[in-house]
């Protein structure tokens, strides 16, 4: 079952990012943010795919390579976290009594 306080605070952040003006996140709130989110962490997969095939090709630098995977690293990490917490949110949301 989940507590009282933490309902309140998931009711809270949907109120604050529902209350969020439309030009803001972009138009169609949530989805799109999340959409623009995704976007953006495949772009800095690419970005790295490219540096580090440049590197293979000579005209790059490693230094290049390893920031640019270590960026690519990091969204991954903070895309899985947050999918992570959307499920357990999820989760919480269906073992709530009707």
């Amino acid at each position: 079952m989940v507590s009282p306080l933490a309902a309140a605070g998931v009711a809270a952040a949907y109120r604050s990012a529902d209350a969020l003006p439309q030009a803001a996140t972009g138009g169609a709130g949530f989805g799109a943010a999340l959409t623009r989110a995704m976007e953006q962490a495949v772009d800095v997969g690419h970005q790295a795919d490219a540096a580090s095939t440049a590197a293979l090709s000579g005209q790059g630098s490693v230094t290049d390579v390893v920031l640019a995977v270590g960026r690519a690293e990091l969204t991954l990490q903070t895309a899985v976290a947050v999918r992570d917490r959307v499920v357990a949110a999820y989760q919480d949301v269906m073992r709530m009594p009707i």
